[in-house]
């Protein structure tokens, strides 16, 4: 079997495009050596040149020694045919993702390589066990999943097929982590790990705009300022492009059987009929010049609200006290009888549920109530809502009264979960979900989605760290009030959260 430590590795790479190239790179550089065939004639070697530059450029700038682009760039072999591969201890395919083209791909290779090469599909979302069925020995056949850039996003999904030895999976793994990469293991489900994990945040966000809730661009402001994303949602769907985002959402959601946590949106579909590609094509949610967002028109900001007195009510102790702190910092009247006065603005802080269920709840007069979400507490950007009858006298008096420190306050309308609550807990209950399954490890879930996709931390931590009953709750009443089964709650959390346990605690 593989030993992946050994000095005289050798590593062929199948296709010789963006991705294959920088496999060959990231390999040559831990000490492999690497044939690169490509079916264009001359795209190895112009796959090998791209190389040197890119490792010149980093030597220039003084990253990396001469020495070693110049060891990196001699271990590089450029192949013109199948039968050179002959010799690999391992060969990795990076061609067109067409499942017929890589089952063609994958029989002609077992024909050639010798009986312990181990074969490896650099696939995105193709069915690895599908690949290796065209395979006399599909045993020998896994997922090796990089991200773009290769040799700078550091996770690599090591993917088993329905009938793949353990030992190769463990090799395979052991391969990566001589790169220096962190290899995260998946079964052989639709999206893999990354893209699995990553289809609450584009969805629910969709979601949020599809019912109007705000903006798309004030959407990223409470995601990015209030919860902590390194991008809003619809920046990055410009990002990557929608017409590659879009159909990723497509194919898992059908893939799952028409899984509800999964479902589409039509607005991204009618901007992507309409040619709205993002970045690359001068607009998508946002218009670009020079590469650069050019930011929408801003709405009339509200005119400075009258100073009330201000009532207070929240479903957590901690969230109270937060309000009524910075009512008193703001240095207005704070009302702290059971019942407020007939002229009092009052503040809620619901959990999970809108502003106008909340107001009803507690018998409350819903054209004096304004919501303000304290998921996040009060040191970053506030958002508030308010009932369809909340008068806007009094949610300008509430916008004032928040931002009055120099905050941003960000205005949606009445939305069960707010957004952030929303989004956060679709997020942490599909992580909870891949856990359940046993697709992968708690630990490597978020191992995965905090350096493939960037999150300021993996989602079962960051469900921990908001309480996994907090977490529960609010998806309760998400459900509660939409009907929609997207919200159903993972058994991994509901047993978690009231059990009291770490969304990161394993089963034997």
């Amino acid at each position: 079997m593989l030993d992946a430590q050994r000095s005289d590795l050798v590593l062929g790479v199948v296709g010789a495009g963006t991705m294959g190239r920088g496999i060959a790179q990231l390999a040559a550089a831990a000490g492999i050596h690497v044939r690169l065939l490509d079916a264009r004639a001359g795209a190895a070697e112009e796959a090998r040149a791209s190389v040197a530059a890119a490792l010149e450029a980093l030597v220039a700038k003084g990253k990396l020694a001469e020495a070693a682009a110049s060891a990196t760039v001699a271990r590089l072999q450029p192949v013109g045919r199948e039968a050179a591969l002959a010799g690999c201890d391992v060969v990795v395919e990076a061609v067109v993702e067409d499942l017929e083209v890589k089952r063609a791909l994958f029989a002609r290779l077992e024909a050639v390589v010798g009986p312990g090469c181990v074969l490896a599909t650099n696939t995105s979302s193709l069915s690895v066990t599908a690949i290796a069925a065209a395979c006399a020995k599909p045993g020998r056949v896994a997922g090796l999943h990089f991200f773009n850039p290769v040799p700078l996003m550091k996770v690599v999904e090591v993917v088993a097929g329905a009938r793949t030895e353990p030992q190769v999976v463990d090799a395979l793994q052991a391969l990566v982590g001589r790169t220096g990469h962190r290899a995260v293991r998946a079964s052989d489900t639709p999206g893999f790990l990354v893209n699995h994990a990553g289809r609450a945040y584009g969805t629910e966000a969709l979601r949020l705009l599809q019912e109007g809730v705000a903006p798309f661009w004030e959407l990223d402001r409470v995601l990015r300022e209030a919860a902590g994303f390194r991008m809003g949602p619809f920046e990055l769907l410009d990002l990557v492009g929608l017409d590659v985002s879009h159909p990723v959402m497509e194919s898992v959601y059908t893939q799952f059987y028409e899984e509800p946590r999964f479902r589409p949106s039509y607005v991204l579909r009618s901007r992507l009929e309409a040619g709205l590609l993002g970045r690359k094509s001068g607009e998508g949610f946002y218009r670009y010049e020079g590469g650069k967002a050019l930011p929408p028109a801003e709405p009339p900001p509200l005119p400075a609200g009258e100073k009330r007195p201000v009532w207070a009510c929240a479903q957590e102790p901690a969230a109270l006290e937060l309000l009524q702190a910075r009512v008193r910092a703001a240095g207005w009247t704070l009302e702290e009888a059971a019942r407020p006065s007939a002229e009092a603005l009052l503040l809620l802080a619901p959990l999970g549920r809108d502003a106008t269920s909340t107001a009803l709840a507690l018998g409350l007069d819903a054209e004096r109530c304004v919501a303000v979400d304290l998921l996040h507490g009060l040191e970053r950007r506030r958002t508030v809502m308010s009932t369809p009858v909340t008068r806007p006298g009094f949610l300008a008096s509430a916008v004032t009264l928040l931002s009055a420190d120099g905050t941003p306050v960000s205005r949606i309308h009445d939305s069960p979960g707010f957004v952030a609550q929303r989004v956060l807990a679709c997020v942490v209950n599909v992580a909870c979900d891949i856990a359940q399954q046993r697709i992968a490890s708690p630990s490597d879930i978020d191992a995965a989605v905090t350096l493939g996709l960037g999150y300021p931390r993996g989602p079962l931590a960051w469900g921990d760290a908001l309480g996994p009953l907090r977490v529960l709750h609010i998806l309760q009443a998400l459900l509660a009030a939409t009907g929609d089964p997207r919200y159903r709650p993972s058994l991994w959390l509901s047993r978690r959260a009231r059990l009291g346990a770490s969304l990161l605690t394993p089963e034997g």
